[in-house]
């Protein structure tokens, strides 16, 4: 009998839908749609790091999506699609009413971006994520940020819901509850009408709310409310009990059903954060690092339960039981802008393109849009090229990779990116490879760190955007770290692993071990250090540290 399972992947810009076959992990057909208000901008503050989405970008695409995936292929029947598990960005959490619809949807806040989704990158909590570190620390009670590495940041839940509440009053006395997105994208597809109903992550609420079996859950009562007053009563309109992915959420509405060109009778699983399946689709195994590579990264590790239960590694992004694969401890670490980085670069030197093209008397307006798309695709490529002929520590150019904050080891969003070593020689190849550089040398602290705790990284494996496209990235990732890296085969491995957690929910397999060992796609290509580079990237790497310690300081 075939059995087929949707992977629904909603990245920072974009939702995508994988059809996965569970006989053999094969993905046959996929689709992408991008959030059209996010597209335009609409609802954020760069400036002052505001990223909101609007709901409506999640609902309107994922139904696109999905419909544009089974589209593909008119021959399956629907009938044999068994289910679906969505994952998300996180931490992304959005105040919802009592029956958990977001309070964007509502027509008082249809405009108001504290009744969106605030989006992992929003950083405005800074202040009250340094609170929260200050009063865990100082309250005389547990010290609830033991298992989130020791340091809470400010992209994370309760920094966000904090700070909106004081921001916010009409949003604060409308807020019932609050649900990370991908609890909400499953509330949604099962048509839940109780925010307290759904079952809630225990990746998103280990990792980001603070959640531990040993407290009973979320933070007491009388933290919360020692943190913020108006906190009051809001742990008891959350939830207690957490649930990892490959547990069953509910079915399929009949609304949903019907808009997708499905069943009733698909199961949707537990929702979970994108880099969590990501390490799943990339074959987990212990002490292997798994780095998810887009515009951030996400380092997902697991581990032994009996190896690493009393371990705390310090400056992480947490350790959370279950978290990844059921029965093991899942450690996730990252770094606020990997992509990122390289995209502000190719936006400040387009910046001269993009305010001059317009106002060209010789091209006409067709020209000048077609030129403009035909640069702006080429710009990195070109760019890596370049990058890639220049000899290891010749320009004298060293940067860091904080200009989205720093989020491990040692999380502190306030910190700022910085450049050294520029002279009239260094032009913009030489510029970008400091910047690859540094992005590197960030995850090479991130190494450090595990190994320096006694966690020991036994293998890597690459996946996601950066993995695929850039050779240049890679390479130098290979080099800084000194360890081959594996590249994983599939395209979107987010959305394959929560097709394999989407299997599990509905019985096709026992465990999540036994879905990854049947439909695992395996690995394409191996990234080998270079040793004349790996020697000359320890000097770096040191003078890296050196001009991080200084910038921190100031």
């Amino acid at each position: 009998m075939n059995r087929y399972v949707l992977g629904a992947d909603f990245g920072t810009d974009s939702v995508r839908a994988v059809l996965v076959d569970t006989a053999n992990g094969a993905e046959l057909a996929s689709a992408v749609t991008y959030y059209p208000r996010w597209k335009k901008g609409l609802y954020c503050k760069p400036a002052q790091n505001q990223f909101r989405q609007h709901p409506l970008d999640y609902v309107e695409s994922l139904e696109d999506a999905i419909v544009r995936t089974m589209a593909q292929l008119p021959g399956i029947d629907p009938l044999f699609v068994v289910a679906i598990t969505v994952d998300t960005t996180g931490s992304t959490p959005v105040a919802v009413d009592q029956k958990g619809t977001p309070l964007a949807l509502l027509p008082e806040f249809a405009e108001n971006p504290n009744g969106m989704f605030i989006l992992w990158k929003d950083h405005t909590a800074l202040a009250e994520a340094e609170e929260i570190n200050h009063k865990a620390r100082t309250w005389g009670g547990i010290d609830y940020t033991m298992y989130e590495g020791g340091i809470y940041s400010s992209e994370w839940f309760w920094a966000k819901i904090t700070h909106t509440i004081r921001q916010d009053e009409a949003v604060q006395q409308a807020a019932y509850s609050w649900m990370e997105h991908c609890d909400w994208i499953t509330h949604l597809l099962i048509g839940g009408d109780d925010a307290l109903s759904t079952k809630r992550s225990r990746c998103a609420a280990g990792h980001k709310a603070m959640w531990h079996e040993s407290w009973d859950g979320l933070p007491s009562e009388d933290f919360l409310t020692h943190l913020e007053p108006k906190l009051a009563g809001l742990r008891e309109r959350l939830y207690q009990h957490t649930y990892t992915a490959n547990e069953a959420a509910g079915k399929l509405s009949a609304e949903w059903a019907a808009r997708l060109g499905l069943h009733e009778g698909v199961v949707v699983s537990v929702g979970t954060f994108d880099a969590h399946a990501g390490a799943v689709g990339g074959e987990a195994e212990a002490y292997t690092l798994i780095k998810v590579m887009g515009t951030s990264t996400c380092d997902m590790l697991v581990a032994p339960l009996d190896e690493v239960q009393d371990k705390l590694v310090h400056g992480i992004c947490g350790q959370v039981d279950g978290s990844i694969v059921p029965g093991m401890m899942g450690l996730e670490a990252g770094q606020s802008a990997f992509g990122d980085l390289l995209a502000w670069f190719k936006q400040v030197i387009t910046w001269p393109l993009q305010q001059l093209l317009p106002q060209s008397q010789v091209l006409d307006e067709a020209t000048k849009v077609a030129l403009l798309e035909e640069i702006e695709d080429k710009i990195i490529a070109q760019l890596s090229a370049a990058a890639a002929k220049i000899p290891v520590a010749q320009t004298g150019i060293v940067a860091l990779d904080w200009v989205n904050g720093r989020r491990t080891p040692d999380a502190d969003q306030s910190l700022k990116g910085a450049i050294m070593g520029l002279n009239m020689g260094s032009d913009a190849p030489a510029i970008f490879k400091a910047l690859v550089e540094a992005i590197c040398f960030g995850s090479k602290k991130i190494v450090d760190r595990f190994e320096a705790e006694g966690i020991p990284i036994k293998a890597v494996v690459g996946m996601g955007g950066v993995a695929k496209k850039s050779d240049l990235v890679m390479q130098t990732l290979a080099d800084v770290l000194n360890r081959p890296i594996k590249i994983a085969r599939s395209e979107q491995a987010p959305a394959l692993g929560a097709a394999m957690y989407a299997a599990v929910a509905a019985g096709v397999y026992p465990d999540v071990a036994s879905a990854m060992q049947v439909m695992g796609n395996g690995f394409d290509k191996i990234y080998h250090p270079i040793p004349a580079n790996a020697a000359l990237y320890e000097n770096l790497y040191a003078e890296y540290g050196r001009f991080g310690d200084f910038v921190e300081k100031k």
